[in-house]
């Protein structure tokens, strides 16, 4: 299942997430960090979406309450949660 996420407070302006039995299988980032964000699309792929969230949630960039990474897990969690219905 391929998921579309529009982050929010961040640089990133799309997340594009394949995944298959709660498993991570490509992830592409439009805008943000160019070189941060293609090194974390590779670290992901092939893995569980929990551990990515269970990893990434809560990560701050500067002053702002939030980041890609911390968008990245918000947009898998809501993947999962669509997932089960």
């Amino acid at each position: 299942m391929e998921y579309i996420y529009y982050p929010r407070g961040v640089c990133s302006r799309e997340m594009r997430v394949e995944i298959e039995d709660g498993v991570i299988l490509g992830l592409s980032v439009k805008g943000g960090c160019d070189g941060n964000l293609k090194g974390i699309s590779r670290l992901v792929v092939g893995m569980r979406a929990e551990d990515v969230i269970e990893r990434l949630e809560g990560i701050r960039c500067g002053f702002k309450p939030t980041s890609c990474p911390d968008q990245l897990s918000r947009a898998l969690r809501e993947c999962l949660e669509k997932a089960k219905n």
